[in-house]
């Protein structure tokens, strides 16, 4: 029989279940990002409607998601690579950490009357940001692997490795400090203890372990293993002093050559979304309505100075560290806000009597706060900054003219003029991406800088000696624009133009190209007969199904040119060849098409007379 407080809990349940359902999807549809849904859902749940109060407790349990969150970025980091980031996490990182908090702790002193060891505390937590929030925003928006992601991500990580001489200096904050040191000396050598013991573990235990449950095939065992690994890991780092997401991140990191990689991220990930997801909706529901109705206006000023000290101290850093502007400015606009850990250095700084509880529940609010508007700095960077622009050289044409000008360098047209010069024909390229065309020369490529849509690059490369022009690009609206170029301006020359896709090639037919070939449907044909003569066909079938299935499409196009684009559905497909019984060779198979469009087949065997 059930508890008599299941009920509850399923209640609270379906409650957390339906709010994200609705808020996530909502405000990502409308372009604010589901971190900021979750917070939404979590405030009307919560403080709003009170129908669930217990948001602290609902916290302590999915800040698991920030732990499943670290241990999968430590399986996308190899040490190699993590090496190559150790000047930004103990360089930019060190410097955000130490001079942010000075800099809040001398704000906090003068401008809000803290007294000193009060401002520290404050000062320092405050200066730590969200991990779960900014690389949660960083992932929905496909930037975590860009340069200012890499920035943001090192600085992150130097953060969660600070929370540890941080919670060791706040005893020396507290009003009685009677201690002579040896207690931290011990806690010290600890962490460095139980940080050996993990990277031990994953050195020498871990795979062997994976090995072995993975020999036996039980699903669920490995699902279980990974789990256990990473609360594990948490764990012990937590016992330690140390944070529980920097243990899973070090298991991460000792599993990410394994071969297990891709399976323990698959185990993992459903529970990281949706506890990462809880968490968010956690912070919303512990977020003290009456703390910012009684305090508004300190809470009004303190969350836009807040987030305008950090990024502009950022901005600074990572300019005098190197970095460029934009990128400057991005990583400035994703680490503005404060950090879940800042929560953990209040609530020890209230038990140790270095500030009162009220002073701790504004500042909490504050974290909130700043939290919430993350994803909104975010999207203000498009418009402080523009997209990256691409590299430009300078366009020099010495010697450019040949048989053949090919506009674009892509894979498609990298192969095709391997072709050409197999052949001994003379190709001039042209593409606009300066990184294409250094790489291409050092091949000995005869390739220039230039944007085919110009007429005078056009003219310039030598279109008017080329017999053929091959339009290579790869974006549909930029090979249409070359090719409305060179049919208005240049008439006599033919035009080979690389289609996107089938719509695409009834267009470009429809235009009046000499010829025109599907970026895919080559490959796709041969990828279709290796795999069908893999499955045991014979080859001289597989190669008359492979030319009926061209002609089919050929024939199709036609209709289509005609009739539209959805005519000529009934020759989709072919009518499936049975093998006949082994029997005793008559001759040798061969295939026709009949009038209707199906495949008959010769018998290629008789069956032996008794």
């Amino acid at each position: 029989m059930a508890g008599g407080g299941a009920p509850g809990l399923y209640t609270e349940a379906v409650m957390l279940l339906g709010g994200a359902v609705i808020a996530a999807p909502l405000f990502k549809r409308i372009g604010l990002g589901t971190v900021l849904g979750y917070l939404a859902a979590g405030i009307v749940i919560g403080p709003i409607g009170r129908m669930i109060t217990e948001g602290e407790e609902i916290l302590s349990f999915a800040e698991l998601g920030v732990v499943f969150l670290l241990f999968i970025i430590g399986l996308e980091l190899k040490p190699s690579r993590l090496w190559t980031l150790r000047s930004d996490i103990f360089g930019l990182g060190l410097a955000q950490v130490i001079i942010t908090g000075a800099v809040l702790t001398a704000l906090a002193n003068t401008l809000a009357g803290f007294e000193f060891r009060a401002a520290v505390a404050i000062g320092f937590g405050l200066s730590l940001s969200s991990t779960a929030f900014a690389l949660q925003v960083l992932e929905e928006r496909g930037e975590i692997n860009r340069r200012h992601g890499r920035k943001s991500f090192a600085i992150l990580l130097f953060q969660d490795l600070a929370i540890v001489p941080l919670l060791a200096l706040l005893p020396f904050l507290a009003p009685a400090v009677a201690d002579d040191g040896g207690n931290h000396l011990r806690d010290f050598l600890v962490a460095v203890a139980a940080v050996a013991a993990l990277l031990f573990a994953g050195r020498f235990l871990l795979n062997p372990l994976f090995q072995i449950i993975g020999n036996t095939g039980a699903r669920e065992a490995m699902i279980a293993a990974a789990l256990l690994v990473v609360i594990g890991s948490a764990l012990m780092m937590h016992v330690a002093g140390l944070s529980m997401a920097m243990g899973a991140f070090i298991a991460g990191v000792m599993l990410a050559e394994s071969s297990y990689r891709h399976e323990l991220e698959a185990d993992i990930e459903p529970f990281r979304g949706l506890l990462l997801g809880l968490f968010f909706m956690a912070i919303g529901m512990s977020l003290q309505i009456d703390v910012i109705l009684d305090n508004w206006l300190a809470i009004l000023l303190a969350v836009p100075v807040l987030m305008g000290v950090k990024a502009a101290i950022v901005y600074v850093l990572c300019r005098l560290f190197g970095t460029e502007h934009d990128v400057s400015v991005r990583t400035a606009l994703i680490l503005p806000q404060g950090g879940e850990f800042g929560f953990v250095l209040f609530s020890t700084a209230v038990a140790m009597g270095i500030f009162p509880l009220e002073t701790a529940s504004q500042l909490v609010s504050v974290v909130t706060l700043s939290m919430a508007l993350t994803p909104l700095s975010v999207m203000l960077g498009r418009f402080v900054v523009r997209d990256e622009k691409p590299e430009e050289m300078d366009e020099d044409f010495k010697d450019a003219g040949a048989d053949v000008l090919m506009v674009g360098f892509s894979r498609f047209g990298q192969i095709a003029s391997q072709i050409l010069l197999s052949g001994g024909s003379d190709v001039t390229i042209i593409d606009h991406s300066a990184d294409r065309v250094r790489s291409a020369q050092k091949f000995g490529f005869r390739i220039y800088f230039g944007d085919g849509t110009r007429k005078d690059v056009l003219e310039a490369a030598g279109i008017k000696r080329a017999k053929i022009v091959a339009v290579c690009t790869q974006k549909k609206e930029i090979t249409d624009k070359i090719v409305d170029l060179v049919q208005s301006e240049y008439p006599d020359a033919k035009l080979f133009v690389r289609s996107y896709d089938r719509t695409h090639t009834l267009e470009l037919r429809a235009r009046g190209v000499d010829y025109e070939m599907r970026e895919t449907f080559k490959s796709g044909l041969e990828f279709g007969k290796r795999t069908l003569a893999e499955l045991g066909t014979p080859e001289d079938l597989t190669q008359a199904i492979a030319e009926d299935v061209e002609k089919r499409d050929a024939a199709r196009l036609l209709i289509q040119q005609a009739e539209g684009i959805h005519a000529g559905g009934d020759m989709l497909h072919t009518r499936p060849v049975t093998p006949e019984p082994l029997v005793k060779p008559r001759r040798e198979a061969k295939v026709y098409v009949t009038g209707d469009g199906a495949n008959t087949a010769e018998p290629a065997f008789e069956e032996e007379t008794q």
